[in-house]
């Protein structure tokens, strides 16, 4: 796949999902650039986790389509699953494995050459303070550091799109403003991250385009500040206004 003929990361269409009688997604269309750091954002069961399980292939539509950079992410699976990676908002880690060697395992899913894997594991583990911990089993970190863990999996394969859901939840508030600073820093090098988060003063911080979810349909999408001027500065507002409104009806 060669990201560099696509100006759109991902596009959506018509993204449907049902589970029985209930649909998750009615026919969702989100275009997020290539380079951008774009929230996505509502309440819970608004369908925020479905449509990136949707992207990654994690779970199939009902119905639409998704492509990334230009590519079906069904046809085209490995690429488009090597382009992204992702912390999921549960932890996905390898219980009895001590770190270096369940990200040696990892990182071979992806085809990366040993020595060049060896080199990217030694560097994430510095970067995000685990390497003292490398001998560790997963589960006996702490959350903070099980969270940590679940980024450097995410950015092992050194992914184009870098899916993170809920990635501060329950974290304290010096990972989280070191977790700040480091997406700032990639975004900056041209990665597209889209971000799912309960924290509005982090969706504001960060993004710089927004999309709210609500009962399985997009309410708004639009920049962080037409978004904001909408919600009479500030996104709480929105939130309250439309829950008043008896949902998000755009």
């Amino acid at each position: 796949m060669k990201f560099q003929n696509s100006k759109v990361a991902i596009e959506i269409s018509g993204l449907k999902k049902t589970y029985g009688t209930t649909h998750v997604l009615q026919g969702i269309d989100l275009k997020i650039q290539r380079g951008s750091f774009f929230g996505l954002l509502g309440p819970n069961g608004a369908g925020k986790t479905t449509t990136i399980h949707i992207i990654c292939g994690l779970t199939l539509a009902s119905g639409g389509r998704v492509q990334i950079f230009g590519k079906d992410h069904l046809t085209h699976y490995r690429e488009a699953r090597r382009a992204i990676g992702l912390s999921g908002q549960e932890y996905n880690l390898d219980r009895f494995f001590p770190l270096h060697k369940s990200l040696t395992y990892h990182g071979r899913l992806f085809g990366i050459p040993k020595l060049k894997l060896k080199n990217q594991i030694e560097k994430l583990l510095h970067q995000f303070g685990l390497h003292e911990h490398r001998n560790h089993k997963t589960h006996k970190l702490s959350g903070g550091l099980k969270r940590r863990m679940m980024m450097v999996k995410a950015l092992l394969h050194d992914p184009e799109i870098l899916i993170l859901d809920e990635p501060t939840a329950g974290v304290d508030v010096e990972l989280r403003i070191d977790l700040w600073n480091f997406l700032r820093k990639f975004n900056q090098e041209g990665k597209t991250i889209i971000l799912t988060t309960h924290y509005l003063e982090e969706a504001e911080n960060l993004c710089q385009e927004i999309a709210i979810l609500s009962k399985g349909k997009i309410a708004i999408c639009d920049t962080k500040e037409n978004v904001i001027q909408q919600a009479k500065g500030n996104l709480m507002n929105y939130f309250i206004t439309e829950k008043q409104s008896e949902g998000f009806n755009a």
